[in-house]
């Protein structure tokens, strides 16, 4: 039966790097290779990423000294009374220019742990891109299934219609020859019109389906190309590969983003304490200064100075103490958080887990229901027609055997979704390439090039 092939879980084994292809559809990849290089989340993502490594880089400055070029021209009246008594007062012009160099040393590590807190939140931004990535491919491979189930049920709900019609027919010669009542035919007229009506909807959630992968793939609902699938173009994947408990939280972008997030909250910390210590910092200055620009550079015109500084916080009315307080409290609270999302990473892997079990036994069922009662309308038919039983089995037979058949194929649909979804919750394998280790590939304007197998990464 469609569907109903067993499954196995591999513990301790992951997942290929490109986990779609385990259900055997061309139209599938292609799909999802065009929702990655068009949805614009990923984009906005891209954009993100490169920002803060924009801003790690901006933050690295302080480990050099900070060098500026001044020039400058000013005329000005001097008041005589400045020099002397009775001293008459004076137009003249002052001309400076200055190479002015100043280092600020990083005894306490304050501007290391704020790199550091960039680094972490650049990495968390990374991951960030990455859990996109596998919400974007697990979208498009649940809306694909979606599509197809709603596909499947809409031509479950026309054949029983069709045998709806074909009975109509049936029941109204039988009117005409006396052998029905009126009564009878517009039972059946109900019966066919109450499984026309269950159509629309389906219909609508055909359409919902159809919206939502055009934009997953960058295109406006209208525009995209209408995608038909059936449940029978996937291959369920027997061999779920299943990490094990130890290697999940290396796995999931969500929680190394988190991880990452902790680690900036713990710089904040540093920074915060080496705030409250002194802080050393040399300038100096060499240049020239001339009350005519023509004798700027000549000899005698040159000026110089060097100064050493420390700093040291006496009084600060308590702000710096609870900034390092709120500090630990905020890394206190991302640590809370990383638990959290731990927890519910097992939780989703065992809930999918369950799932697929049941998932499983469900199928089974809904299978032995649609034999059975195919087998049960197909006798009941025979023997009305041979006037051995009333219309009321055979309506009944008909009921029966239109629910089966729409619920078989929703729990067919059902079990490749959750496929996807344990795939989803084991992190879908990005962390994944020849060296062990997703790497991404950006050009010099940014943008995302593609591997050998033509999926775009982006770098850690």
């Amino acid at each position: 039966m469609a569907g109903g092939e067993a499954q196995h879980f591999q513990f301790g084994q992951d997942l290929p790097s490109q986990w779609w292809t385990l259900f055997g559809s061309a139209k599938l990849d292609a799909l999802i290779h065009q929702a990655m290089a068009s949805y614009p989340d990923i984009a906005a993502q891209q954009s993100a990423l490169r920002a803060a490594r924009e801003n790690v880089g901006a933050q690295q400055g302080v480990f050099f000294p900070q060098i500026l070029g001044v020039g400058s021209g000013t005329r000005e009246q001097v008041s005589g009374a400045s020099i002397g008594p009775s001293f008459p007062g004076f137009i003249t012009n002052i001309f400076q220019a200055n190479v002015n160099v100043a280092y600020a040393f990083d005894i306490f590590g304050a501007e290391r742990r704020s790199v550091e807190g960039l680094q972490a939140q650049a990495a968390a931004q990374s991951f960030k891109l990455e859990a996109s990535y596998l919400t974007l491919t697990s979208n498009v491979a649940s809306t694909v299934i979606q599509l197809a189930s709603v596909s499947g049920q809409i031509a479950a709900t026309r054949e029983v219609m069709a045998i709806e019609a074909k009975q109509l027919a049936i029941i109204e010669r039988q009117l005409e020859l006396g052998s029905q009542t009126r009564a009878d035919v517009l039972q059946q007229q109900s019966n066919l019109a109450s499984v026309r009506a269950t159509l629309p909807a389906l219909q609508q959630q055909l359409a919902v389906a159809e919206h939502q992968l055009a934009v997953l793939t960058g295109h406006f609902p209208h525009d995209a190309v209408r995608a038909e699938f059936d449940l029978s173009e996937l291959k369920l994947p027997r061999d779920l590969p299943v990490s094990l408990p130890s290697s999940l939280v290396e796995q999931r972008p969500d929680i190394k983003s988190q991880e990452m997030l902790m680690r900036q909250a713990s710089a904040a910390i540093g920074v915060a304490t080496a705030n409250m210590l002194p802080q050393l910092t040399l300038t100096g200055a060499y240049g020239s200064e001339s009350l005519r620009f023509a004798t700027l550079i000549k000899p005698g015109s040159n000026t110089w100075n060097l100064a050493a500084g420390v700093t040291q916080p006496l009084f600060e009315g308590g702000t710096l103490r609870a900034k390092r307080r709120g500090a630990i409290d905020a890394y206190d609270q991302a640590a809370a958080e990383y638990q959290l999302i731990v927890l519910q990473a097992f939780q989703n892997v065992a809930d999918t887990l369950t799932a697929l079990d049941n998932d499983a036994q469900t199928l089974k069922a809904e299978y032995d229901a649609v034999n059975a009662a195919k087998a049960s309308l197909d006798l009941i038919q025979k023997q009305y027609d041979n006037g051995a039983v009333n219309y009321v089995s055979l309506l009944t037979a008909q009921q029966i055997y239109q629910q089966v058949r729409i619920a078989y194929v929703r729990a067919v649909a059902s079990r490749y979704t959750d496929t996807v979804t344990l795939f989803q919750a084991l992190g879908g394998s990005w962390w994944r390439n020849d060296q062990g280790a997703l790497q991404a590939e950006l050009d010099g304007r940014g943008r995302v090039q593609k591997t050998k197998e033509g999926y775009p990464w982006t770098t850690k």
